[in-house]
């Protein structure tokens, strides 16, 4: 080679590992390529403009790379939960699943910790709540959880309710903040600013329904009052047998369905039948069936202010159906959809 002159300077590109999950790319590849020999005097030129070439394409791959989402995990962790995830507990188990997945930053919590770990901090740095709960619902302290329903209504917190959750206070709170706004759509726009409610049921928790009960939520006018009954959030049959549930994936194309079959099975489930008394889902993702002919809307989505809420069906805590990889991805999918800025 001449003297003054420098190699050809071969093309690199950069790598990325694929993740699981497509809709979380990673950084774009940069690429740079000199196909001719450089003279020695214009080296200095050419490495001052690859070097600013290259901090343009970080900098522009740092803007492009989308924050990790932030997961809470929160459990009430009962003994009964030993039965299938001992030594752990159910929220742990999927703590510890969600945590190795990437682009999740995850945390898990307990009823017992201090402020029953939703003080004001951890749920500032939250974007997804995961809420699992069933015996001690009257012990959830009233301001801690209802600092969860004015973030999920103001749009700062996604909400995950799980199984026996219908009956976790947000959950319950979110579903008749959901009833109130479905209540004054159905008001005459006329009269809307200045219409008078009433509010009934405004306390289910541990009140069943029998079968073929008034449907609720339900509003009714009464003179110059609107009267609504706020949603029992139960149903009238459940039966802990655990015989296997059918699940049917409703709506494919649905971020939360991503990865998951058009049918699939839980094989050890507790059963619940419909009619659920809540506000009409905006979307239904499954349906589960079982072989005595109950069914249930078992993947829900309710858009509330400004947030939006999921509520997954399967459950009971005696029962693995947290270590099997269809209810994982459910919950690893809806968390990723919550969450996205």
């Amino acid at each position: 080679m001449p003297q003054g002159m420098i190699p050809p300077v071969l093309e690199s590109t950069g790598s990325h590992q694929q993740s699981a999950f497509p809709p979380r790319p990673g950084s774009p590849s940069v690429t740079v390529l000199l196909s001719k020999t450089v003279p020695l005097s214009s080296m200095k030129t050419v490495s001052l403009l690859f070097v600013a070439s290259l901090f343009a394409a970080t900098v522009h791959a740092q803007a492009q790379q989308p924050h990790p989402v932030r997961v809470l995990v929160w459990d009430e962790q009962q003994p009964q939960q030993k039965e299938a995830y001992g030594p752990d507990f159910l929220g742990e188990t999927i703590a510890r699943h969600l945590s190795s997945q990437p682009g999740l930053v995850v945390k898990s919590v307990r009823l017992d910790d201090p402020q029953q770990g939703l003080d004001d901090p951890t749920l500032d740095s939250t974007d997804v709540l995961v809420f699992w709960c069933h015996r001690r619902v009257k012990d959830q302290d009233n301001d801690r959880m209802e600092a969860v329903v004015d973030r999920v209504n103001s749009g700062k917190l996604g909400f995950v309710a799980l199984h026996s959750a219908h009956w976790a206070k947000p959950f319950v709170r979110l579903m008749q903040e959901r009833a109130k706004a479905d209540a004054l759509a159905q008001v005459p726009e006329s009269e809307r600013n200045s219409a008078r409610f009433e509010y009934l049921n405004a306390e289910p928790y541990y009140k069943g329904v029998k079968a073929g009960a008034p449907l609720t939520p339900a509003l009714e006018r009464g003179g110059d009052i609107w009267r609504l009954t706020l949603p029992a959030c139960v149903f009238p049959a459940y039966r802990a047998d655990g015989a296997p549930g059918h699940l049917t994936t409703l709506l494919p194309a649905h971020p939360i369905a991503a990865g998951l079959p058009a049918r699939w099975d839980i094989p050890q489930t507790e059963m619940y039948g419909e009619p659920f008394h809540v506000p009409t889902p905006d979307e239904v993702v499954f349906e589960e069936k079982w072989d005595k002919g109950e069914h249930f809307r078992s993947g829900c989505v309710w858009k509330v202010g400004k947030g939006r809420v999921f509520y997954f069906r399967p459950g009971h805590e005696t029962y693995p159906i947290f270590k099997q990889a269809e209810p994982l991805r459910v919950i690893e999918n809806a968390v990723r959809w919550l969450g996205a800025k």
